[in-house]
Order: structure tokens, then C-alpha cells, then sequence
């Protein structure tokens, strides 16, 4: 007797595409699978609905992590127990004389019963519990291993906001979390391989002299203030540029009564005074002397400023210092620190603890609402509000972390345009807005905060999952903004009056700018592939031309950009910061070199498809011209060669690109630029350690077993480029998206 025709009792709960290839479905709309395949197709055949995350209450395997390895509800009833719909003998015999068309249907609205049981069990379980969410498929993470620098993960969001292209949210690197606005989000990492060269070693080496150079340049700690102080003549020419370049953009200090304690001192015979004012003033030095010469020369002792003040301001028993004096020092140590390069990186972590204790002292409210008080202390409290906005929202976007301030949360006015002397009056009148003052440049930023911290919160708010379309409006919001900026400060430079520095203008465009890069800077990767965000390519392409011609004093671009009236001091300071100062002034110079490279590397894979004429010749001298600052920044006390390393190595990526080279050729070439550049930095380390110890301890030093353990990251930390170095692949070289995997490589 031929056996009946068997049919499927279970409907099919995989999409048709992962049914077809026999691959594991994770059951969602659309699946992890057609997410990778870039399918637009994910249909599923029965009618269960696939919308709802996998719910995983310790019942079936743990998961990596990742969407990929997420499994979907199974239908068995081992695995979702259902104590109310148990079956007897009695009918799952009864069952099985069923037809399989009402099989078929009873099983499917099981299921749909076991699945609405979970979601009620789901809910009540975030009613209830304070435990951390397990991850859900909306977050897929990538990690990215490389010997030196230990363990990237790359958190990318799913495409279930819309996105068309998975885009990177974050990265976590060991006990640190950059989010989206971090400059290495979304950028293009270079991997050397290869262990048989030298450039192991001699990176090593490097390693090993810059953490050497940083511990004997470091002063003791605690470092007590003392009273010493370089002669009047060159102290006169720290201040007078620290007023020329923070001043008008932050207000903190006023600036007769700082000048008048200041010009006291000196004319004191035995030069005593309060501790307070010994701080600032000090503090006032450091960042000043980020612009004294080209080479820092006071680098070693502006870091002994910032060590005292730090010390000053750690010293327990504060309360009786809660005062405005004590609010500048610390907003000035703060500022001391991103300049000098002591701990730039950490400064966001300060910057919460000023937000706070300005709140403490109740800066967020108006004066207007708060005890009388003299309208000195209201100004400068509005003022000081203010600058505190302004560095929480910018620490933000360079350290990727929430800025943890909302226009919600304070009611303080902007401050008044006054100049420094009219606060003084019993009853001070601000002079009408289309007048310059010593606080026009502050107002005028304090006219798009409210645009900038809306990209900041976008990019780096928990709980932020904004699409393209919300990145083209926050643009639009902020291009609209400083537009109105930029017509009240043309008719500043038109009038007779007082005029705003070339240094204050290029400040406003390169803090603006800086917002749109960071806010367009996710797309850049995808951009590559998806025509949809060709705008933002071109904008984050353009936006970084222009902070680089600000940031490096070329003489060809010169003539073009600056009025030949304007002092060469005044020229020069901008570019000064971005080769000495570190933080923001130092990443976001090289942000932009990076982005250029990037940008000619595709212009010159699309000449291979498309044919000649689409390499911009101005990005090519961009290429030379970041090597130069690159290593300036060296001459100028950076102790890490890794920024002159990544610069030397796009430049030779771009000249092997255009001379035609082969693969190998290409990959044997830029090993050899590499183990140059290192080469050439070796000796310049090598200059700098014998400043602070003897040559006996520098032979020592260099004689270090080779094969030595070292932290994977160390004192490298991102405030240079944060690249990734591995050298046990046998590829030689190889560049890779953080859109894409490790497997795919960039020289093809």
C-alpha cells in the first residue's frame, strides 16, 4: 500500500531568502540576512507577524551580542513552556487524527498565543526590574582586533530606523565609549602587517621614548604653587595673547580688574600676594604660551602652571572658595589643561563637575530672579554661565560623550553688550547690538547654541536614533543660524567703530564648521557606496578644506583668505594652536587632513571606472601639506609619531594610486614610507629625552628587549590619530571602512 503523500505540518516562519539558501533567519523585518545581502526582498509566506524582537528569558543558548546570532521565537513547546495550554494523551491523540489543514491552523495559533504570553511577560518585566535591557537586535556590534592597540568595538545601528546603510553609533575601546561625534567614528582605519619589517620595532622604540619623554617632562605631583614667574616682558606677552585669542571668544576674566591685580604684583617689591590670583595668573601663562613660538618652547613649564593649579583646586576644605574667582580658575584650568596637553582627552569628565557646580552656585538661574545683587556680579555671572555652555557642548562633540546640558534646564539671559569697563557702573546700559564690544563675539555665539547642542544631543544622546532626514534639518537649522551670525559680523568689519579681529572671525567659521563635520561625518563611509548621501560627501569634502586652509598658514592660500593689513601676529595664531595646543584645536586639523586622503582615495578608484579628470588638484597639496603639520607638531613637543606616521602613509597611498602601482607594488612601497617616516622620528625622541636625562639612561632606554610586553594602547591615547596598528597579518597593507568587515579590504 503506497504510503500518503507527506505534507509540512509546521508553517514556515523564515523569509523566503534565507529558505531558499538554507540559512538561520533571525525572523525580523527585514532579517539579519537580507540586512547583509542588501536586499531590498524579505518576505515571509505564513502569517506571523515579525516585527517584534527575539525574547530570550534564559530558556534557550546565549547570544554574541550581535543581530546576526539572535534566534527567533522557536515553535517547539520545550522552549516557551505554556503551563495553561498543556495538551493531555487524550487529545494529542485526538490530534493526530486531525486533517493537517486544522493541524496546521491549531499550531499557528499556538504560537500566536505563546507569543502574546511573552510580550505581557515583556512588559512586566520592564515594569519591574531596574536591571540593564540584554542587547536587542537594534544594536549590532563589530569588533575590530589589532595587536597594539587591543580590541575596538563598533556598535552599528540597524536599519530599523530607516536608514538605508547601517550606520556607525559608537565605538567602545576598553573602558572607554566614544560616540558619534568622536572623530573616529566612521573613519577609515589603516592595518600594517607585516612582521618580517622593521617597523614592529621601530614603533616599539617610539612607544617606548614618548612614554619616557612624558614621565621626566610630568612635574612631581602634588605640585604646590610657588611664586615664580618668567620676566615681566616675556608674562606681558603670554597675557596679551591670551586676551587676543580666549578671551573674546570665552569670557571668563574682567579684564580691567585682572590687568589691575596684575600690573600690582609687579610693581610690588616683594611681589606677595593672595594664592587665588597667583593661580589664575599662572593659568592665564599656559594658555598664552600655547602661542609664543612655533615650537612651544614653554610647553615644560606651562605644564607646571597647570600642575599647580590643579593641585590648588584639589585641596580639600573648598566651600568657603565658592565664589566667581574659584568658578574662572577652574574654567580656566580646564581650558589650561586642552591646550597644554595635560590629560585633553578627560577634560569632558571636568566639564561635568564645572556644569555642577556652577548649578550649585546658581548660575542657571537669571540674577533677575535670584537675591539682590550688583549688576557687576550679575554680568559676570551671565558670563560665566555662558562660557560653561559653550565648553560642555564643545568637549562633547570632541570626546563623543552627552553634553548633559538642555535649554530646559536654565533660564540665565545671554550676556549683555557691554564693554568690560561699563559693568562697573551702579547701572550699566548695553550698547545697541549692531555695536562691537569686548562680549559681541560671545553673544553671537550664544545666537546658534541652541542648533549646536541639538547636533550634539543627536549625535551622542543614549537614547538618540535620528535619521538622515533629522541630520539634513539640524543642518539647515545651524546654516540658518550662523548666517544671521555671519551678517552681524560683516556689519561690525563695515563699520567705523571697534572691529573684531581676523582671529575671532576664523574662530566662529571653524567652530561652525566643526559642528557640521561632526554632524555629517557618519555618513561619509556610506557615502561611498549610496548615492543618497552624496550631499553630505560633498559637504564634510568642503567643510574640511576650509578648516584646513584656516588651520595651517600656507603662503600660497594666504593672499587669498587674509587682507595683507592684517598684523602677522594676528595671522599666525590660529595655525600656532593648531600645532601646539592639543584637544580640539589639534583633532579637528586632523580630522580634516584624514577626510581629504579619504576623498581623493575614492576620486582616484572612481577615475578607474569612470576615466581621468575627477582628482581635484587643490585635495593633492593638502597631501604634502599635512605631512608638514604633522610634523611640526612633533617640533613642537608631541611625543606620539603616530599623526606623522598616518600623514606620511595617505600621502604615499594617493602618490602610488596615481603613478599606477600594482597591488604589491603599491603595498612594498608604502611599507618602505612607513619604516621612513619612523626612521626620521626616532632621532627627533630621541633629541627630546636627552633634555631631561643623561645619555647613560638613554642607551639603557633604547636597549630594551624588543619582544617586551607594552599596554596595547598605553599614553596613545586620541587626541592624535587614533589608528589601529596590527603586524601579525602577512597582508602587507590594508584599509578598511568601518562599514565594512575585515576581510574586505580597501587595495583591491
Amino acid at each position: 500500500m503506497a504510503e500518503p503523500e507527506r505534507r509540512r505540518r509546521r508553517p514556515p516562519v523564515s523569509c523566503t531568502l534565507c529558505r531558499r539558501r538554507k540559512l538561520r533567519c533571525s525572523r525580523e523585518t527585514p532579517c539579519s540576512n537580507c540586512v547583509k545581502s542588501r536586499s531590498g526582498n524579505c518576505v515571509y509566506e505564513n502569517f506571523i507577524t515579525h516585527t517584534q524582537p527575539r525574547l530570550d528569558f534564559g530558556l534557550g543558548a546565549g547570544t554574541k551580542g550581535s543581530s546576526d546570532s539572535s534566534a527567533a521565537i522557536a515553535p517547539s513547546a520545550p522552549n516557551y513552556p505554556n503551563h495553561s495550554s498543556q495538551t493531555s494523551p487524550k487529545a494529542s491523540s485526538s490530534t493526530t487524527g486531525s486533517t493537517p489543514a486544522s493541524s496546521s491552523s491549531q499550531e499557528v495559533e499556538s504560537l500566536r498565543s505563546r507569543i502574546k504570553q511573552l510580550e505581557e511577560q515583556l512588559s512586566k518585566t520592564n515594569l519591574t526590574s531596574s536591571r540593564s535591557p540584554a542587547p536587542t537586535p537594534a544594536s549590532n556590534i563589530e569588533a575590530i582586533n589589532s595587536r597594539i592597540s587591543g580590541t575596538f568595538y563598533i556598535h552599528h545601528e540597524d536599519n530599523l530606523t530607516g536608514q538605508r546603510e547601517a550606520i556607525a553609533r559608537s565605538v567602545t575601546h576598553k573602558t572607554r565609549v566614544f560616540g558619534q561625534s568622536h572623530w573616529i567614528t566612521g573613519f577609515l582605519l589603516p592595518y600594517v602587517r607585516d612582521e618580517s619589517s622593521r617597523i614592529s620595532v621601530l614603533m616599539q622604540k617610539s612607544k617606548a621614548l614618548a612614554r619616557a619623554i612624558k614621565d621626566r617632562r610630568s612635574p612631581p605631583w602634588p605640585c604646590a604653587p610657588t611664586t615664580e614667574l618668567p620676566s615681566k616682558a616675556v608674562a606681558d606677552e603670554l597675557v596679551d595673547r591670551y586676551f587676543r585669542t580666549v578671551e573674546p571668544i570665552w569670557r571668563i576674566l574682567h579684564i580691567p580688574t585682572f590687568r589691575r591685580d596684575y600690573e600690582a604684583y609687579w610693581m610690588s617689591a616683594s611681589n606677595e600676594l593672595n594664592t587665588s590670583f597667583l593661580v589664575q595668573l599662572k593659568l592665564v601663562l599656559a594658555i598664552g604660551a600655547t602661542t609664543y613660538d612655533e615650537l612651544f618652547s614653554m610647553k615644560g613649564v606651562a605644564m607646571k602652571w597647570v600642575y599647580e593649579a590643579q593641585t590648588w583646586v584639589f585641596e580639600p576644605g573648598f566651600k568657603h572658595r565658592l565664589n566667581l574667582q574659584y568658578l574662572q580658575t577652574n574654567i580656566l584650568l580646564l581650558i589650561a589643561r586642552e591646550f597644554v596637553d595635560v590629560g585633553p582627552d578627560l577634560a569632558w569628565i571636568s566639564a561635568g563637575s564645572l556644569l555642577r557646580t556652577a548649578i550649585y552656585m546658581g548660575l542657571h538661574k537669571d540674577p533677575k530672579r535670584l537675591p539682590m545683587m550688583s549688576g557687576f556680579a550679575a554680568e559676570m555671572r551671565r558670563r560665566l554661565w555662558n562660557t560653561i555652555l559653550e565648553l560642555s557642548t564643545q568637549l562633547s562633540l570632541t570626546s563623543g560623550g552627552p553634553p548633559f546640558v538642555s535649554l530646559d534646564g536654565f533660564d540665565t539671559e545671554p550676556p549683555g553688550n557691554f564693554d568690560d569697563e561699563q559693568i562697573t557702573a551702579e547701572y550699566p546700559v548695553p550698547k545697541p547690538e549692531g555695536e562691537f564690544t569686548q562680549t559681541s563675539i560671545a553673544i553671537a555665539l550664544r545666537k546658534t547654541f541652541a542648533a549646536r547642542l541639538a547636533i550634539a544631543k543627536f549625535l551622542n544622546d543614549h537614547g538618540s536614533r535620528g535619521t538622515y532626514a533629522e541630520t539634513l534639518r539640524l543642518d539647515t537649522e545651524l546654516r540658518t543660524a550662523y548666517k544671521s551670525v555671519l551678517r552681524i559680523l560683516h556689519g561690525y568689519k563695515s563699520s567705523a567703530g571697534a572691529r573684531p579681529s581676523e582671529f575671532e572671525v576664523d574662530m566662529v567659521s571653524l567652530l561652525m564648521n566643526r559642528y557640521i563635520l561632526s554632524l555629517h561625518n557618519p555618513y561619509f563611509s556610506p557615502a561611498m557606496q549610496q548615492a543618497a548621501y552624496a550631499f553630505s560627501r560633498k559637504v564634510i569634502v568642503e567643510t574640511s578644506l576650509k578648516i584646513w586652509r584656516a588651520m595651517y598658514e600656507s603662503s600660497a592660500a594666504t593672499p587669498l583668505l587674509v587682507s595683507q593689513s592684517t598684523p602677522s601676529t594676528e595671522r599666525s595664531e590660529l595655525p600656532r594652536l593648531a600645532t601646539c595646543a592639543s584637544g580640539f584645536f589639534r583633532i579637528v586639523t586632523l580630522q580634516a587632513s584624514v577626510v581629504i586622503a579619504m576623498e581623493l582615495m575614492a576620486q582616484l578608484q572612481e577615475e578607474e571606472t569612470l576615466g581621468p579628470g575627477l582628482v581635484r588638484q587643490d585635495l593633492l597639496v593638502i597631501m604634502e601639506e599635512a605631512k608638514s603639520w604633522s610634523w611640526k607638531t612633533i617640533e613642537a613637543g608631541e611625543t606620539s609619531i603616530k599623526g606623522y606616521f598616518l600623514a606620511s602613509l595617505l600621502a604615499a597611498d594617493v602618490e602610488g594610486r596615481r603613478k599606477g602601482f600594482t597591488k604589491d607594488e603599491l603595498a612594498l612601497y608604502l611599507l618602505k614610507v612607513i619604516e621612513e617616516a619612523e626612521e626620521k622620528c626616532i632621532p627627533k625622541l630621541e633629541g627630546m629625552l636627552a633634555q631631561y636625562q643623561t645619555e647613560s639612561t638613554i642607551e639603557e632606554l633604547l636597549q630594551l628587549p624588543l619582544d617586551m610586553e607594552t599596554d596595547p594602547l598605553g599614553d596613545w591615547d586620541f587626541s592624535m590619530s587614533g589608528a589601529l596598528f596590527d603586524f601579525g597579518n602577512p597582508e602587507p597593507v590594508n584599509w578598511v571602512f568601518d562599514e565594512t568587515s575585515l576581510q574586505e579590504a580597501f587595495l583591491l
